[in-house]
């Protein structure tokens, strides 16, 4: 007896499959250009910041240098007390961001989980001040940093900078509070866990991605905040990266020296760098929870 082998049915490829797809082939090229794209100033800088001042006063422009140097970077540091500058950005920055997510933690917490009197006007106020500009205080500020006599002081900085990364800090880690298990906090009240222990050895070790995140956007903009540091600060020493940066003068009055400004730039951007590709892990955990959450 012999079985004849039946034939199996093939189903027909979709007419817009092919073996070639044109997205296949579109997507990384798209990607690189928007890559470039957008880290294009930041490569121009880093290339000017090498070349040789003939090749960055020449016409037609030398995009690329072939010839390089380091005479900017050592002028920068030998001209200018640049490692002074460097200390005082860190030292507001890191200053304001602390502040901000030790008074921040504790208030988004309690917006989230203690439901105190009033709940809905505080939120809306919190919101309020986050979208208002931070540029229209300015005048408001100046009198109070004159009446307080804070000018050329380092508080002059960072409690501006603290109390407008504040309602930022606040919405932010009361989003993940709020999506926390209670059922959690609940055993450690039953384990004896007042409030401030609770928050503390449970709560915040939970939320560390979120805690990151949100430091690091406050750190950014303490970094990077121009006008205020300019104003508040005009002795030397006590100045920001960015005030110093922009105040960087050539040999007369006519020069612009674009070869230390852009030294100056990478200087400055180098950390905010190296500290996005320490925690990069952390951040993306932090981005990939609020987006699930949210």
């Amino acid at each position: 007896m012999s079985v004849t082998p039946q034939a199996v049915p093939t189903t027909p490829k979709p007419k817009g499959e092919s073996k070639f797809s044109l997205k296949k082939i579109l997507l990384p090229i798209i990607v690189v250009l928007v890559v470039l794209f957008s880290l294009s100033p930041a490569l121009w800088q880093l290339l000017t910041s090498f070349k040789v001042n003939e090749d960055i006063a020449a016409v037609p422009t030398v995009y690329f240098p072939t010839r390089f140097t380091f005479n900017h970077y050592i002028e920068l540091f030998t001209r200018r007390p640049f490692w002074r500058y460097i200390f005082n950005s860190a030292f507001v920055s890191i200053t304001s961001t602390a502040v901000s997510l030790a008074i921040g933690a504790p208030a988004a917490y309690a917006l989230a989980r203690l439901r105190p009197w009033g709940e809905r006007a505080i939120l809306a106020s919190v919101l309020i001040v986050t979208l208002f500009p931070g540029i229209l205080l300015f005048l408001g500020l100046l009198e109070i940093i004159q009446a307080l006599r804070l000018g050329n002081n380092y508080l002059a900085l960072i409690i501006p900078y603290t109390a407008i990364n504040l309602p930022l800090t606040i919405l932010v880690l009361r989003s993940f509070f709020q999506q926390l298990p209670k059922d959690l906090e609940d055993s450690a009240r039953v384990d004896g866990y007042n409030t401030f222990q609770l928050l503390w050895q449970i709560v915040l070790p939970m939320t560390l991605p979120a805690l990151v995140t949100t430091g690091i956007l406050t750190f950014i903009f303490a970094w990077n905040e121009f006008i205020f540091a300019l104003t508040f600060m005009t002795r030397e020493e006590l100045k920001t990266i960015p005030v110093a940066a922009a105040q960087l003068g050539g040999a007369t009055i006519y020069e612009i020296p674009y070869g230390p400004i852009a030294a100056a730039t990478v200087v400055g951007t180098l950390p905010l760098i190296l500290l996005v590709l320490f925690f990069q892990r952390r951040i993306v955990q932090g981005l990939t929870a609020g987006a699930v959450k949210g």
